[in-house]
């Protein structure tokens, strides 16, 4: 899921060395079409505290010098290196695990139980599926992995108040809040 054509693959494998080297994880790689196509590489730290403007800077900087001599891409782009963002795709098994009781919206690449689209609360990782517990379902779907084309956290003021935290900012407590 990091990747959605064997171009998006190919730079996938010249990026992933380079995140590696300055401790980032490439999260997606996409291949905006337009005039002019830019090449979208979402990144963040390995040690999950969050990737900084500085991060993508140094990571864009690298990343140009190696496609400069690779050409991953024929003819001019933009190159975008940035943050998934608080409400950011989920493309490996270990960031479902991560995001565990966080609100996800799910995309398959076929018909399960009728139907393509899941939403519901993210249940933890077994035996490759994963788990969504949905409004008005007793039992716990447990969704393949590999059958996942798009995954996303949905933005919820939880899901804020947790990103928050993490990155030392969370809200302050106000009287009744405790």
């Amino acid at each position: 899921m990091k990747t959605k054509s064997p171009q998006d693959d190919r730079i996938l494998a010249l990026a992933e060395p380079v995140a590696a080297e300055l401790a980032l994880e490439v999260v997606r790689v996409r291949i905006m079409s337009g005039k002019r196509p830019r090449l979208q590489i979402m990144a963040d730290r390995t040690n999950g505290t969050g990737i900084e403007v500085e991060d993508c800077a140094r990571f864009s900087r690298a990343l140009s010098e190696v496609f400069e001599v690779e050409d991953p891409v024929a003819g001019e782009y933009d190159l975008e290196v940035s943050s998934p963002g608080i409400d950011r795709p989920l493309t490996t098994l270990p960031h479902f695990e991560r995001w565990e009781g966080n609100e996800v919206k799910i995309e398959l690449d076929r018909l399960a139980e009728g139907r393509k689209r899941f939403r519901g609360i993210l249940a933890g990782v077994e035996d490759g599926h994963v788990g969504l517990d949905m409004d008005g379902e007793d039992d716990t779907t447990m969704i393949p992995f590999d059958w996942i084309v798009e995954a996303k956290l949905v933005l919820t003021d939880a899901l804020i108040e947790a990103d928050l935290k993490a990155r030392g900012r969370g809200a302050a407590t106000t009287e009744g809040d405790e």
